[in-house]
């Protein structure tokens, strides 16, 4: 039956005299007409999704899905209508037209590996492994997918444990509408230049890729009064910078006076693509636009970024010579507006994925989205430094900074202090909203007590002396034993305390490399000069005058202070307990004195800075004020001679005797000079 015939003959139908076989006619011919609809639904779903118009293809895709008579072909819409919402980034909707699709067995793995991201910039990371671990069952030596099965493992602690950044919603820019691409003007924070597609845009064409409408430049100043954004305008209604057509991402040269932005320009019959259009203002008044060729034939040149002194123009393209998608590019200013063939960033930016919206910092560094490099999900900020090789290192600012949304278009205030906007739809965004940030100043406090090493009491009025590779060279006095100062970052210090009648004490610490604040405390404990020094841990074999590998660590401790200690001269005494002969015992000290010294010129402490004395048993153990705390069957002041220790129980008898056992020593000068 010829559909086209009938359709030109309308009196067939109601001519038809039998009732029953009109009904049946009527409804074949719907079935038939509802069966071309939808095949026509289908084909122009599949032309608007190939030429990028992902809204008008959802559309027709999602009437095409709701036909009987294409079951066979749904598991293809449903991965259709998913890859759409995937490349506007509603990655929710999209993760329930996966699973459709997955669930009616769709051929195409790429459905497992984009359901595997989205369950990822939903947070359902378990899910996303499971599913980046399947599609690598089929395509195992896919680096996306290993980059985002390695996020999926990452992130989560990046998101629990956020660093240093305060991140806040805009909410006076912001609008019901997409808002994105802050600029401030001449680097200062009392003006801005941002795109928008809200209702008062100077065209009202819907783009056919989002469904929005297309944006137009607008400006927004700083009330100080308030300390807030004022209500954003239009940047010009002129219709010079703001047309019919879609205008945004901008970037102006230090001094304000000339902006490169990008244009979609409209036309019926093709589609221009994106272009770079510069214009320059004077007493406030912007001047015609004009395309800047930079990019020959390609379809794409946008996302413009000037570097600080204006002679390089940093831009997105999707040009011949990238590494896949779109890369950033670089091309170097000639002069009067014209450029270099523009150079490839290389590998170290640009990847298989879409690396865009970059912005050079005035300190050389280059920030970047990109959704391939390792990042929590969606387009993610990251951070990219030259070493001293000329090779680009790049990081990801994590979280608060980046989340599992959209993350882009990162600007700075100029100055020391770290702060500026961004764009993102995170959760809690209404569409793409500009959103602050700022990085406090790392605060580094250190405070320290100063005790008397032997009697763990505070000494007061014990001078620290702080220096710091930075320039640092101070003094100052610890009153009650206390001291405490800030330090700066990126610093190595070394404080050394000291006081008359006390040897010195030295410690070392750093800021370098610390991303968060920190307390810092230190604790100095001065030995006095008038009281033998205990060394403690000094071990030998019995009846051995040969020093245990142990012993090493505590006499390498004696050897630093010697080392801080320069101009004194010390006696080493060694004692023994009352167990043997009074000869063999001072014979055996004076060899384990004389070993300990033998082992500090080994370290190259001069000998003549070391005096050797064994002292046998003569000299038993006075007990002191800690040991006494430590042992409850000593008191302060006893002395442990024979007679005393053998009224003791076994038990404490042996730790008697090892209190005798000891190795000590005295301070005998303090001006020795090489």
């Amino acid at each position: 039956m010829d559909l086209k015939w009938l359709l030109l003959q309308p009196n067939v139908v109601f001519k038809m005299k039998n009732p029953v076989f009109s009904k049946i006619f009527i409804l074949l011919l719907v079935v038939i007409l509802g069966s071309c609809s939808a095949r026509k639904y289908l084909n122009t779903a599949r032309t608007s999704y190939e030429i990028g118009e992902y809204y008008h293809a959802i559309e027709k895709y999602r009437k095409a899905y709701r036909s009987q008579k294409l079951a066979d072909e749904k598991a293809d819409i449903a991965f259709h209508i998913a890859e759409s919402y995937y490349e506007l980034s509603d990655f929710a909707k999209a993760v329930v037209w996966y699973k459709n699709a997955i669930k009616r067995n769709s051929s195409d793995p790429k459905c497992m590996l984009h359901y595997a991201d989205c369950l990822r910039s939903t947070q359902k990371y378990d899910e996303a492994i499971t599913w980046y671990q399947t599609y690598l069952g089929v395509k195992p030596d896919d680096q996306y997918a290993k980059n985002g099965l390695e996020a999926c493992k990452t992130v989560k602690n990046w998101l629990d444990n956020p660093n240093r950044y305060m991140v806040n919603i805009v909410k006076e820019i912001n609008s019901k509408d997409n808002d994105f691409c802050p600029v401030f003007v001449g680097g200062r924070d009392n003006e801005i230049i941002f795109t928008s597609t809200r209702e008062v845009v100077t065209g009202k064409r819907k783009s056919n890729i989002t469904g929005t409408r297309f944006a137009d430049l607008f400006t927004s100043k700083f009330e100080v009064q308030k300390q807030k954004w004022g209500k954003p305008t239009l940047l010009e209604e002129n219709e010079l910078i703001n047309t019919a057509s879609d205008e945004g991402a901008a970037t102006l040269s230090d001094r304000g006076d000339q902006m490169i932005f990008t244009r979609c320009r409209y036309d019926k019959t093709k589609d221009l693509g994106a272009e770079l259009f510069s214009a320059n203002q004077s007493r406030g008044e912007w001047s015609e636009p004009t395309l800047l060729e930079v990019v020959g034939d390609s379809l794409i040149a946008a996302h413009p970024s000037l570097s600080p002194d204006g002679t390089a123009l940093y831009f997105v393209s999707d040009r011949p010579g990238g590494y896949g998608g779109k890369d950033i590019w670089m091309a170097a200013e000639k002069g009067g507006g014209v450029y270099d063939k523009p150079v490839n960033l290389g590998p170290e930016i640009n990847t298989p994925g879409d690396e865009m919206f970059p912005f050079i910092h005035e300190n050389g560094d280059l920030y970047f989205s990109s959704d391939y490099h390792l990042g929590i999900g969606g387009l993610d900020i990251f951070k990219a430094r030259k070493n001293e090789k000329g090779k680009w290192t790049v990081e990801n600012m994590k979280a608060p900074i980046n989340s599992p949304g959209d993350d882009f278009a990162m600007t700075f205030i100029k100055g020391e202090v770290e702060k500026g906007l961004f764009s993102s739809n995170r959760k809690g965004s209404r569409s793409d909203d500009i959103y602050s940030f700022y990085l406090p100043p790392k605060v580094f406090n250190a405070t320290g007590e100063v005790f008397n090493k032997e009697t763990d009491q505070k000494i007061d009025g014990a001078m620290i002396r702080i220096i710091g590779t930075d320039g640092t060279n101070l003094k100052m006095r610890a009153d009650g034993g206390r001291f405490q100062l800030k330090l700066k970052p990126e610093t190595d210090y070394v404080f050394a305390a000291f006081k008359d009648g006390y040897l010195n004490d030295k410690v070392r610490t750093s800021t370098i490399g610390l991303d968060d604040s920190k307390e810092f405390r230190f604790t100095f404990k001065l030995s006095p000069t008038d009281e033998p020094i205990k060394v403690n841990n000094i071990n030998y074999a019995t009846g051995s005058y040969q020093i245990t590998e142990e012993s090493k660590v505590a006499l390498d401790s004696v050897v630093q202070l010697l080392v801080l200690n320069p101009t004194i001269t010390i006696e080493l005494m060694a004692h023994t307990d009352h167990i043997g002969s009074d000869q063999f015992n001072s014979d055996l000290s004076q060899k384990r004195a004389q070993s300990v010294v033998d082992y500090l010129i080994s370290k190259g402490i001069t000998a003549g800075r070391l005096v050797a004395k064994g002292y046998g048993e003569t000299w038993p153990k006075k007990i002191t004020k800690t040991l006494a705390k430590q042992y409850d069957f000593l008191k302060r002041n006893d002395e442990l001679t024979e007679e005393f220790i053998l009224k003791l129980t076994p038990e404490q008898q042996e730790i008697a005797k090892g209190l005798n056992r000891r190795t000590e020593f005295r301070i005998l000068s303090n001006d020795f000079h090489e």
